[in-house]
């Protein structure tokens, strides 16, 4: 699997370009390509600055806590948690994932799920009852009528594919608003109604890649990148004079680069498209603007796709925080513009180890291990060996992350 990499020409001499993922590994050596060290003194209401002048938002930096992306309807108008519900939902979650919780073992649905909690990042709850803070009801504003429609489109296929399985039969939630039917959908065939983009959703098929979900074929989504439970979050921003490049290692590995362009130039040409944008930035006082256009139609955001434009602010709030809002708009697909905040705390250079590849296998060795298992699946039941493979459930999820009460 090859990666994606956003950017231009322009902006491949930045020394970033050999910067990887970060994880939290316990290692005595300090980084060989660490970034340098702020030139001013860590003071209050002194902003830190690189050794040419500019703010200084280096370091690798990851989200501590767990905060819903929406505000949950019980939480209706309330911005912040108190102290005695962070406590009571710390508790709930960690008897929720210390359990294990699961769907009948060796049911379909079950091993269709594969993960459990070993593989989960849970971190504490946080202060704000939600990332996203325009609208103030902490909600995603409301889809146009044609997103509704072209969401709907996807889900109807999704679950036609789904009918003829146990999954169905049991009304699993992986079946909500489906219905069961023994014989398989003639639609099994079909191509989707567009491309399939689904980060961890799933057809219930193999007949080729893109019929397994983004993260099963070691990609992402792209931008703006809230963080995952399935193996948390980082970032890396190294700077030079003139650019800025920022390294994400996120889920299981799913590492990914983007070089932001500063040097004034607009973006590229409608006719262009990439996974991750096209990142144009400039600074306003301490603050990295970052204008980002031109993703790919096979991106998708909460169904944003093409149309997708973010700005974005990067502000570093003292030694070892910096704050990120994002303004996300796209009028083909939702009401209005909105806008998210995250907090990040910076991680130690010194005890923390960077490899230069992302690590993620499943693109690399699973995704043909599915797609092969599936092709002799077909030729055993065209001999008459073994179920009909549209009638076994291939799409199956954590029971936990599902039944999480943030989510």
């Amino acid at each position: 699997m090859r990666a994606r990499f956003s950017g231009s020409m322009g902006t491949l001499a930045i020394a970033a370009a050999a910067v990887g993922a970060a994880i939290l590994v316990p290692d005595s050596r300090p980084s060989a390509q660490a970034p340098p060290p702020p030139a001013a003194e860590d003071k209050v209401g002194v902003a830190l600055k690189t050794p040419w002048g500019e703010p200084d938002l280096q370091g690798i930096w990851t989200d501590e806590f767990d905060t819903p992306l929406q505000r949950p309807a019980k939480y209706a108008t309330q911005e912040f948690f108190t102290p005695a519900q962070r406590e009571e939902l710390d508790g709930q979650r960690g008897a929720l994932y210390g359990s294990d919780p699961r769907q009948e073992r060796g049911s379909a649905v079950d091993v269709g799920g594969a993960y459990n909690t070993a593989f989960l990042t849970i971190k504490h709850v946080g202060a704000r009852t939600s990332l996203v803070v325009d609208p103030p009801n902490g909600r995603i504003p409301p889809q146009t009528p044609e997103a509704q429609q072209a969401a709907a489109a996807d889900r109807e296929f999704r679950l036609a594919l789904l009918q003829s399985t146990e999954a169905c039969k049991n009304k699993e939630a992986v079946c909500a608003g489906g219905k069961y039917d023994p014989t398989p959908s003639p639609r099994f065939a079909e191509a989707p109604p567009r491309y399939h983009t689904g980060n961890f959703v799933r057809l219930n098929r193999s007949d080729g890649p893109e019929d397994d979900g983004l993260a099963d074929r070691c990609l992402h989504h792209g931008l703006p990148e809230f963080g995952s439970f399935f193996g948390g979050s980082f970032r890396r921003i190294v700077q030079t004079p003139g650019g800025v490049s920022i390294f994400y290692d996120m889920n299981q590995g799913q590492g990914w680069q983007r070089n932001i362009v500063m040097n004034g130039s607009p973006h590229l040409p409608a006719s262009i498209r990439q996974w991750f944008g096209d990142s144009r930035g400039h600074w306003e006082g301490n603050t990295l603007v970052v204008d980002v256009t031109n993703f790919s139609a096979k991106t998708d955001f909460f169904g944003s796709r093409e149309n997708l434009h973010l700005i974005e602010r990067w502000t570093r709030t003292g030694p070892k925080t910096l704050a990120y809002e994002v303004t996300i708009e796209d009028p083909t697909v939702w009401t209005k513009a909105w806008t998210a905040k995250q907090e990040f705390t910076r991680q130690s250079d010194e005890q923390n180890r960077v490899y230069y590849e992302p690590r993620c296998i499943e693109g690399n060795y699973g995704l043909p291990g599915l797609l092969r298992g599936r092709r002799v699946e077909d030729r055993a039941f065209a001999e008459g060996r073994g179920p009909d493979p549209r009638t076994m459930d291939n799409v199956g999820g954590v029971a936990s992350v599902q039944q999480d009460p943030l989510q």
